[in-house]
C-alpha cells in the first residue's frame, strides 16, 4: 500500500501544482505558537524536550487515525490516508516552481521578485553580488530538495506500516525549525526564551535529517558525476562545520554541486549562467527522484515490506 501512496503522491506533487498552496498550512503556526508560549511559562523543562513534545503532540493525530483504520476495507482507508498524509508532509512549496519563478526573475531583471524567490530557497538574508546569488541558490536548492522531498519519502518509507506517521513526524519538525526561526528574527535581542527554542528545533530537525542527507548526497553522485561527488564528499575535515544541521548542509550543498559539473562559459552573461545552473540543479534533482522511485520499487517487489 504504502508504494502505491508513494507514486500517487509523487504524481500528485509533479502534477498538482494548482492546489500546492494547501501545503502552507499557515494554520499550524497558531498551534506552533501557543506551544511555544507554553513552553516559556516552563522555564525548568529543556528545550530540546519541549520540542520534541510539541512534535510528537502535533503528529499524534496521524498515529491514532493509522491504528483506528487497521487493515479494515483491505486497506484502502489506509491508502487514501497514506496520500493525503504524504502530499501535505512533501513541500511547503514545490521545488521546481520556485526555480521556475527564480529563473523568470533573472530573465526579467526583476530583482525585488528575484530577491523573494532567493529567499525562499536559500532560508536568509542573500548576498548582494549576482554571482554569489547564483552559487548560493544552486547549493540551497539540493538542500531544500533533501528537506523537501528526499526525507519525507525516506521516513515514509523507513517506517513501513508507520510511514505516514514519520513523513508527517518529520514535516512537523521542520514547520516548527521554521516558525521557531521566524520568530526568533523578530524578537531580536529580548528573545531569549525562542532562541533557545529555536536552537532546539534546529537540532532535533538536523537529527531527523542526517541519515537521508547522507543518502541524498550519494544520490547526487549517482545521478550526475559520481567521481566530482566522491571528492567532494572527501574534503577537508577542519571545513566542516561543528553543528550536525550545519554539517549536513554543507555536506548536500558542496557535493550537490560537484555532482553538477558545470562548465563556465566566458561570453555568458550572469543571468543565462543562474538559469543554466539552477534548471540543471533542478533537473539533477528529478532524475534522483527517479532513481528513488525506481529502487523503492524493486525493494517492494522482491519483498520488502512496504
Amino acid at each position: 500500500m504504502n508504494l502505491i501512496a508513494l507514486l500517487v503522491g509523487l504524481a500528485i506533487e509533479r502534477l498538482a501544482t494548482q492546489i500546492f498552496h494547501w501545503r502552507r498550512m499557515r494554520w499550524m503556526d497558531r498551534l506552533i505558537d501557543a506551544g511555544f508560549s507554553r513552553a516559556s511559562r516552563h522555564s525548568d523543562l529543556p528545550p530540546r524536550v519541549a520540542v520534541a513534545l510539541l512534535s510528537i503532540l502535533l503528529a499524534l493525530p496521524v498515529l491514532v487515525v493509522i491504528l483506528m483504520l487497521g487493515d479494515s476495507l483491505l486497506g484502502f482507508p489506509y491508502l487514501f490516508l497514506a496520500i493525503v498524509v504524504l502530499f501535505f508532509s512533501l513541500g511547503p512549496n514545490d521545488i521546481g516552481e520556485d526555480i521556475g519563478r527564480y529563473c523568470t526573475a533573472l530573465e526579467e531583471d526583476d530583482e525585488e521578485r528575484l530577491g523573494q524567490t532567493v529567499r525562499t530557497l536559500v532560508e536568509y538574508e542573500p548576498p548582494e553580488r549576482l554571482l554569489d546569488r547564483i552559487h548560493c541558490v544552486e547549493q540551497a536548492v539540493f538542500v531544500q530538495a533533501n528537506n523537501r522531498l528526499f526525507a519525507v519519502i525516506f521516513w515514509f518509507v523507513a517506517l513501513g506500516p508507520f510511514g505516514p506517521l514519520g513523513a508527517w513526524l518529520y514535516r512537523v519538525t521542520d514547520l516548527i525549525r521554521r516558525r521557531a526561526v521566524f520568530t526568533a528574527g523578530r524578537a531580536g535581542e529580548n528573545g531569549t526564551d525562542i532562541g533557545a527554542l529555536k536552537d532546539a528545533a534546529v537540532v532535533l530537525h538536523g537529527w531527523l535529517a542526517w541519515i537521508p542527507a547522507r543518502l541524498t548526497a550519494i544520490g547526487y553522485g549517482v545521478a550526475g558525476h559520481l567521481d566530482a561527488a566522491l571528492a567532494a564528499w572527501r574534503a577537508p575535515a577542519d571545513a566542516e562545520p561543528r553543528s550536525g544541521p550545519e554539517a549536513s548542509e554543507n555536506l548536500l550543498a558542496r557535493v550537490g554541486v560537484a555532482s553538477l559539473a558545470l562548465p563556465e562559459f566566458e561570453d555568458e552573461s550572469l543571468s543565462a549562467r543562474g538559469v543554466r545552473g539552477a534548471t540543471a540543479a533542478n533537473h539533477l534533482v528529478f532524475r534522483l527522484l527517479m532513481i528513488w522511485a525506481v529502487v523503492i520499487s524493486a525493494m517492494t517487489l522482491y519483498g520488502w515490506s512496504m
